[in-house]
């Protein structure tokens, strides 16, 4: 299976009301290491926060050190 572009998480309050839905695509981070990740701007009940998800692969950082070699 090949790795998704992106993958999708649901931001949701205590009761399981939906407050958004948010993209987060895949990143070549400079350590070495892949994931995904994103960093946007959501609001809840009238208040703007500043969300960030960050998905590291475990073990990546490693496998791209032996691909330089």
């Amino acid at each position: 299976m090949s790795t998704p572009a992106f993958v999708v998480a649901e931001l949701k309050t205590d009761t399981g009301l939906v407050i958004s839905t948010i993209p987060v695509s895949t990143k070549q981070f400079k350590t070495g290491s892949r994931g995904y990740y994103t960093n946007q701007k959501v609001e809840i009940e009238g208040k703007r926060y500043q969300l960030q998800i960050q998905l590291v692969e475990i073990g990546s950082k490693k496998l791209a050190e032996s691909d330089d070699e």
